[in-house]
């Protein structure tokens, strides 16, 4: 399975925060993908493995029934006994040779890079995109400090997989990320946060688009 760029302008990024219940949650999951999202990654870091695997079975046949692509954060496991479409993983995480030796060819990796070298290593090892940032100072993950937007450039520019920015990244400032090479954005707050889920998507999307073509 191959990304195009075009399929990466808005990777919605789940956080249960904001919802109520499991029906809650997949409801916002749903109404991102109406928006707009064409891509979802399930991040989930204090289930137990039991509800993780019952989750992410929802979770990815949701996806297959919209036509999304459906990541799995951090757990390979679960992301083949689901058969999600991939999985992501972090440079503290389980690196991406040893992601693609477990998944297998067909799936997709993607892999969190701070810097060229980082971005460089993991292409190398076989990922299929990039998640750069953090973009901005980021209420989600407060210990994420953001690098410039000059290192998101050398990063797009060093590389030939799409690469997504993620962290702090809103409608009020997605704009400031025009010009850097991007594929899209990756959000959580900005659209599982609010309100409307459905039009929030919908405006990420357009203005992700936007700032791509730059």
């Amino acid at each position: 399975m191959k990304l195009t760029s075009e399929q990466m302008r808005l990777y919605a990024v789940t956080d249960r925060a904001w919802a109520a219940d499991d029906d809650a949650f997949f409801r916002q999951i749903e109404a991102a993908i109406d928006g707009g999202a064409s891509i979802v990654q399930l991040r989930e870091k204090q289930l137990e493995d039991a509800h993780f695997l019952e989750e992410a079975t929802r979770f990815v046949a949701l996806c297959r029934q919209k036509g999304v692509v459906s990541i799995i954060n951090d757990n390979v496991e679960i992301a083949v006994q689901t058969g999600a479409d991939g999985v992501h993983v972090g440079q503290e995480d389980l690196e991406a040779g040893r992601a693609r030796a477990l998944l297998g060819h067909g799936k997709l990796i993607g892999v969190s890079a701070h810097t060229v070298e980082e971005a460089r290593r993991a292409v190398a090892a076989g990922c299929d995109y990039l998640g750069t940032g953090a973009a901005f100072v980021s209420d989600t993950k407060s210990e994420a400090k953001p690098i410039s937007h000059d290192t998101i450039r050398a990063i797009t520019a060093a590389v030939e997989v799409p690469v997504v920015a993620i962290g702090g990244i809103t409608r009020e400032n997605i704009r400031e990320l025009g010009g850097c090479g991007l594929s899209g954005v990756a959000v959580v707050s900005a659209l599982f946060g609010q309100r409307d889920v459905r039009e929030a998507a919908a405006e990420l999307k357009h203005l992700s688009e936007e700032i791509c073509q730059k």
